[in-house]
């Protein structure tokens, strides 16, 4: 680029893909492909250069063709990008199993003509005879084994994947070798830093229970990348936590601790053993035992990694000395410091941590909602709070060569707007303004914080966002809205939108809106959030502003089974919309998560689901906490989507609830849109669902008439007609215009 000058690399009949540069550019290496009349895939050499600057750069040629050792039967995979390790010593890619241009089956299927198609009347075998006319014919079989690692229909989902799959390989220039580094046995490889080792990992063991149960484990072998030999280095790990900067050691969870490997085989070191904290995720309420609270990273030296407890972050070294708590004040002041802001280049993040240079913090107050930006200095131990408000802030960056911070910030009353300021965040100029295009719209009057108490001694909180024109004193309609934690959110902004339930188009429309907190207990995921919940709705009422008898209820997948379930145990809501809900936990245990193509059994075990087990040795907890066996109980009018092609919560289980619910003769309305999956994707199918949402807790919570759809339905032959009247234009409102004192009434 310097001189304007061009020249040629490598040149022939063939076709270049996937040019893959260096880091520092100083090298290159790009797969050259020909093609081969009996395969579908090129046949691909390898070449790469180096000394690109020099009169006559230096290149490396590897084509499986001209060697012996190869495996038989495979070729480099297109499907990879080949790459030098840093040293430039090795050119690493992949190899697979070409898939042939013609298969037998394909020969079979090309007899018939193109488009040829017969009816089934031609498919029945005459009458007596035991084949069908055409005995040749495919068999349109899928076959299940009860040993298949992985289900059929998870097959079928990755299938995609497991057709570009390659094995890591490299070719070494000093000794000019081939060398296999992964194989059947262990399939994946990611080579260390500086090139010097990799790490391969082995799940055949594991795979089978881990589909089953969620319980994800593998065989952690270290492989000399100047050999390819290979040294199991660590048995049934659950939690790897990446290899160190210089591609020495590497970092595993286990039992409580966080241990260091090295990779030349010396004793493993527990790094964390008189540390005094403790990096169990104590707050991790599924059915895990220790969970780790998660690694932040390595130091750029390599000698130390940062963990955090869940409140402060620590920097542990792996070798000799102290832990030293960096940001102190976090489990004292109930000030959590979640996650580090990544400044450098993204080319640099693989190198580490610099801790010779500030290291900037997200920082949440647990109890306030308050949030900010933290910096730790280098040798400094303790956070400084750049800034703490009722607000949200994110997307902190830095320029390469400049120090100033650019990062976004937003309240519950202001959408989020990008601010620059300089590196302690003294001088910030806003540099876009989106306030004037809220300006003339009623949104909400802020939220303010619910302590509350579950019924298990929990204490928890909930966001309890204010209508448009709220008065002191006045009670209002009030949407309570469901999933997990929600609380956090007490400061954000919301974006209205069409697409089901969104709390600024209710705030906006003159109902409050409580999120509330819901802690889990393992074997009680429904009745978890009647002993969150209810308290939660009682502490909101108590404060004057949430109409007890005019209290609505929704939430979406996970939020709509605890909808469809609350309403089962409660009569507190004077209506309910449960989105995609999971309704017969023992049903719904063995149906297939079709989206990945696995089944809910590891999700039950393992993850939200929060059950021990199966539902064989625990029919107490799955029965208790599935809507369908207490459906007699719902005394709330319920609306149900449900979409016949969701991927996540099976069709089945929202038809299950509303037959049971019909068959009782309780309020129950499905919504079904055709071919839709967990969420709506049509624009038209998220206006309608919004809309008819909005029409329902209307009628239930502000006593507006029913629309028709709600009072008789809508015959099959004639829906096409009511989407047709409901899709003409309405009348549009008139502009009110508003000053700043009355805007919102």
């Amino acid at each position: 680029m310097a001189r304007g000058t061009v020249t040629v690399l490598d040149s022939g009949t063939a076709v270049y893909e996937r040019p893959t540069w260096t880091e520092k550019s100083d090298a290159l290496a790009v797969l050259k492909g020909t093609d081969d009349r009996r395969l579908r895939d090129r046949r691909y050499a390898v070449v790469g250069f180096t000394d690109l600057t020099a009169a006559a750069p230096r290149k490396t040629i590897y084509d499986p063709a001209s060697d012996d050792t190869f495996p038989e039967g495979m070729t480099i995979s297109g499907n990879r990008a080949p790459e030098w390790t840093e040293d430039h010593q090795a050119l690493v890619f992949g190899i697979h199993v070409p898939r042939p241009r013609e298969s037998p089956a394909d020969n079979r299927e090309a007899e018939n003509e193109p488009g040829e198609e017969r009816d089934e009347e031609d498919r029945r075998a005459p009458e007596g005879s035991t084949t069908t006319p055409n005995e040749d014919e495919k068999v349109d079989l899928v076959l299940w084994h009860w040993r298949d690692s992985r289900l059929q229909s998870q097959q079928q989902v990755q299938e995609s994947r497991d057709r570009s799959f390659s094995y890591l390989a490299e070719y070494r220039l000093d000794s000019k070798k081939f060398i296999r580094l992964a194989d059947d046995e262990v399939r994946t490889v990611d080579v260390a830093p500086k090139g010097r080792w990799a790490v391969g990992f082995d799940e055949r063991e594991y795979e089978l229970f881990g589909n089953l149960d969620g319980r994800r484990y593998r065989d952690v072998h270290v492989i000399d990348m100047e050999t390819g030999g290979r040294r199991l280095a660590a048995k049934r790990a659950r939690w790897y936590n990446g290899v160190s900067p210089d591609g020495t050691s590497f970092l595993l969870y286990e039992d409580g601790h966080y241990h260091v490997y090295p990779m030349d085989g010396g004793e493993p070191r527990n790094i964390t053993l008189h540390v005094a904290a403790s990096f169990i995720d104590t707050e991790n309420d599924r059915n895990i035992v220790k969970p780790p609270t998660g690694t932040i990273g390595w130091a750029s030296d390599s000698q130390s990694v940062l963990l955090h407890d869940n409140w402060d972050v620590w920097q542990v070294p792996v070798t000799a000395g102290r832990a030293v708590n960096l940001t102190v004040n976090g489990r004292k002041d109930q000030v959590r410091y979640q996650r580090r802001y990544a400044l450098e280049p993204p080319e640099d993040r693989a190198k580490g941590i610099d801790l010779s240079k500030p290291q900037y913090f997200a920082a949440y107050g647990e109890w306030t909602k308050k949030a900010g930006i933290a910096r730790i200095n280098p040798g400094k131990p303790g956070a400084d709070l750049l800034t703490w408000a009722d607000a949200t802030f994110g997307g902190l960056m830095k320029p390469k060569n400049a120090d100033r911070l650019v990062y976004t910030s937003s309240t519950v009353t202001e959408p989020n707007d990008y601010y620059i300021s300089d590196l302690e965040l003294k001088q910030t100029t806003r540099l876009t303004d989106q306030r004037p295009q809220v300006a003339d719209y009623a949104w909400s009057e802020g939220s303010m914080l619910i302590d509350y108490t579950s019924d298990k001694g929990d204490r928890l909180q909930a966001a309890l966002y204010l209508p448009t024109g709220y008065e002191k004193g006045k009670s209002y309609p009030t949407i309570v809205y469901i999933y997990e934690r929600l609380s956090q959110g007490a400061n954000q902004f919301a974006n209205p939108a069409a697409n089901g339930f969104n709390r600024s188009v209710y705030t906006s429309n003159g109902y409050a809106v409580l999120t509330p907190d819901i802690t889990y207990k393992i074997n009680d995921p429904g009745m978890s959030a009647v002993w969150c919940v209810l308290p939660a709705l009682k502490a909101a009422i108590a404060t004057g502003i949430v109409d007890a008898k005019k209290v609505g209820l929704q939430g979406h997948s996970w939020g709509g089974y605890q909808t469809s379930f609350l309403v089962t145990q409660t009569d507190m809501f004077a209506a309910a919309v449960a989105g995609a809900p999971l309704t017969n936990m023992v049903s719904m245990y063995s149906l297939i998560y079709k989206n990945t193509g696995g089944t809910n059994q590891a999700i039950f075990e393992s993850s939200q689901g929060r059950f021990k087990g199966g539902y064989w040795d625990n029919w107490d907890a799955y029965y208790r906490n599935s809507p369908v066996f207490f459906a007699k109980n719902v005394k709330t009018p319920l609306m149900i989507l449900h979409n016949d092609r969701d991927g996540a919560v099976d069709f089945t289980q929202g038809v299950e609830y509303y037959n049971t619910l019909r068959r009782l003769q309780k309020p129950v309305i499905m919504l079904e849109y055709v071919g839709e999956n967990h969420g709506l994707r049509k624009r038209s199918n998220q206006r309608d669902y919004t809309m008819r949402m909005k029409e329902y807790f209307e009628h239930y919570l502000k006593g507006t008439p029913a629309p028709d759809w709600m009072k008789e339905g809508v015959p099959r032959l004639k829906m096409e007609e009511h989407l047709k009247e409901r899709a003409k234009p309405k009348t549009p409102p008139k502009k009110i215009t508003t000053t700043a004192s009355d805007r919102g009434k």
